[in-house]
């Protein structure tokens, strides 16, 4: 009898796990080979090539790779970046030598396993009450006369009956704005964004069951909303204010840091970037680390999809979406009816419907915890569709 050869697709542990059990592997063996099926491909940054060069033994040494600059050998007054490839089985073990070894070693090893930690924590981490491990949508409502995708409200008694049909076509969360953030918009001043939202979240407070999240850029605006009932707060640009820190340290609601480059005026000029990914994840870091007497533990990361962006780097970012779970953070993306589908696709925003919601699918299949569209009801069965086919243990088959 010939042995036959075949592909097995393995993209979580317990892929890995339900072939070893189908063949009868012992739970021992289990637990010793589990480890050596999860592959990491980490980039290092403006490594001093004494500590490359070590590194890149330490891990030949384990069977993994370091691919580090040729000038690295020779030349140590040059940082060099370096590519690692390893089993996770790999790292633990070149981590334990990294720890002991100068020139910046001992920090990687701590940032590896720390890195390794969030790559495997569950979905939702810090999402509290609403952390169901399935893909989970937000609803827009915008309260603008001058939305972008063309569904803005600007009477009351409507965004409050439209709230609620967001709420009866499955939403998990309502995302309310009064700010249209549009390249060159016209700014709105907190007195007039306060009038078009706090008295919808104000009728809305006691009618929903599903969360209220606050679209804002202003401290003002966040304050008083929070006041009337917000309880996620969605902070487009990130946390660049000291008095919006001052006003959220006060409170303990989920707080979404949205990547954003430049201005919305100023941010589709020229939007340049030394890798997208990583440039993105590296401002975020920075804002989480600066927001002083926030915890952590509070913060939803959103890599910004259009703001400060050409069509290529959108289009990446979903592809890459899955490095941003380096951080250990829950992640939320919003590219619903977004101008980088009119101009792959074609198309008004309101013909963007398949383009979104195949970006939603593939968003979620690549990490996002949340994903923010205006097509709720289409949105909410394409992902249980996408949690069936990739997070088998959500699935309900009705």
């Amino acid at each position: 009898m010939c042995p036959e050869l075949y592909l097995r697709s393995v993209n979580i542990l317990e892929d890995a796990e339900k072939e070893m059990l189908a063949i009868d592997v012992c739970r021992e063996g289990i637990d010793i080979m589990l480890p050596k099926t999860r592959h990491f491909i980490f980039m290092v940054r403006d490594l001093d090539p004494r500590g490359a060069n070590i590194l890149k033994q330490e891990m030949l040494a384990v069977g993994g790779e370091a691919a580090i600059s040729y000038s690295a050998i020779c030349d140590i007054t040059k940082p060099t970046d370096c590519l690692l490839s390893g089993t996770e089985r790999q790292f633990s073990i070149a981590m334990a030598k990294l720890r002991l070894q100068p020139f910046g070693l001992k920090s990687l090893a701590g940032q590896l396993e720390c890195a390794m930690l969030n790559l495997g924590s569950k979905r939702n981490r810090a999402l509290g009450p609403l952390g169901l491990g399935r893909t989970l949508v937000m609803g827009i409502l915008n309260v603008t006369p001058d939305s972008f995708s063309g569904d803005g409200v600007t009477d009351a008694k409507e965004a409050v009956r439209r709230a609620i049909q967001i709420e009866a076509d499955g939403a998990d969360i309502i995302d309310i704005g009064g700010e249209s953030t549009r390249p060159d918009a016209a700014p709105v001043t907190a007195e007039e964004e306060a009038a078009r939202i706090v008295p919808v979240i104000q009728s809305l407070a006691g009618k929903l069951k599903i969360p209220i999240s606050v679209d804002s850029r202003n401290p003002e605006v966040v304050e008083k909303a929070l006041e009337a009932g917000a309880g996620i707060v969605n902070l487009v640009g990130g946390l660049r204010d000291r008095r919006m820190s001052e006003i959220l340290a006060k409170t303990d609601v989920p707080i979404i840091l949205m990547h954003m480059q430049g201005e919305p005026g100023t941010m589709q000029k020229n939007p340049v970037y030394r890798d997208v990914m990583d440039d993105i994840v590296a401002e975020l870091r920075k804002q989480v680390a600066e927001a002083e007497g926030i915890d952590p533990c509070r913060i939803i990361l959103d890599p910004g999809i259009g703001f400060g962006k050409t069509v290529e780097h959108n289009l990446e970012i979903i592809r890459r979406l899955g490095e941003m779970r380096i951080t250990g953070m829950p992640i939320m993306i919003g590219a619903s009816r977004k101008s980088f589908i009119g101009k792959t696709l074609g198309g008004e925003p309101a013909e963007r419907l398949e383009g979104s919601i195949a970006s939603a699918a593939a968003a979620a299949m690549n990490g996002a915890d949340i994903v923010r569209v205006h097509d709720v009801r289409e949105t909410v069965l394409a992902m249980r569709m996408a949690d069936a086919i990739f997070h088998p243990s959500l699935r309900s088959i009705k």
